[in-house]
């Protein structure tokens, strides 16, 4: 077994871990009161309070006069792009609290980039046992459920860009990087092909299975991918073809505002 992909640090700092969620938050959805961020981070006022004017003083985030705080200099850039991924997110957020509120379990929108997958949105479950938060996180494509439904898009040649060779012998020199085994990675994404969805059983983290689907365009074309995580104690087999038409709804659904919005 692979070890998992985020493993906390021995010596969490809560305060740290509190500032980034809430430079996520305001670089990804635009703003947020003291007491939308409280509630977000899951924490007192008066914690979300101190960090924001961390933010503001390190210039991660200004205050406006109608008391919202916003992404200031260092994260304005991606914070007020109009880029497909900023619609995307906030196309998506209203169809993956409607998954939550049907499946109880933590949904996720994933976009791709090169070899590298990341969680865009995710809402939480609102169970005691869950997967936690991945928004914001970026995790290798072919280990993550949305990666592989997006890998699964491209021809044999455009895999090999992705995975050049000449990878393989900087990873010799590079331990850090985290390369599939290809003729292994052809082979799971022929079978993804044929079956239109991805189970993820444990491949990037222990404990946790994922099923997702694609987002797509007009054209046809996968965009993203959308996702439900769960502890493996409480994925039934049985329950797959539930999980999927659900998920294929709230992708079709998502799509259809997509196009309304284009």
């Amino acid at each position: 077994m692979d070890k998992p992909l985020k493993t906390p640090p021995p010596y969490p700092i809560a305060s740290v871990d509190h500032a980034l969620r809430a430079a996520i938050v305001l670089q990804m959805e635009g703003g947020a009161t003291v007491a939308q961020l409280a509630e977000r981070l899951g924490v007192a006022r008066s914690t979300a309070h101190r960090v924001l004017a961390m933010l503001v003083y390190r210039d991660f985030a200004v205050q406006g006069e109608d008391r919202v705080y916003r992404a200031g200099p260092v994260l304005e850039l991606a914070a007020h792009s109009q880029s497909l991924v900023s619609r995307l997110r906030a196309a998506a957020l209203p169809h993956l609290h409607r998954l939550v509120a049907l499946l109880d379990e933590t949904a996720n929108l994933t976009v791709r980039t090169g070899d590298t997958a990341r969680f865009v949105a995710s809402v939480e479950s609102r169970q005691a046992l869950r997967v936690g938060s991945r928004e914001g996180m970026v995790f290798p494509a072919h280990r993550t459920t949305a990666g592989l439904l997006l890998l699964a898009e491209l021809t044999d040649e455009e895999l090999a860009e992705v995975y050049p060779p000449g990878r393989r012998r900087d990873h010799d020199r590079d331990r850090t990087a985290d390369l599939p085994d290809l003729e292994r990675l052809r082979a799971d994404l022929r079978r993804l092909r044929r079956n239109g969805f991805a189970v993820n059983k444990e491949r990037s983290e222990r404990g946790l299975v994922a099923v997702g689907v694609p987002v797509r365009d007009t054209e046809g074309r996968a965009l993203a991918g959308l996702s439900v995580s769960m502890p493996s104690v409480r994925y039934d087999p049985h329950r797959l073809r539930p999980l999927v038409n659900a998920l294929e709804a709230a992708a079709a659904a998502l799509q259809e505002d997509l196009s309304g919005s284009a």
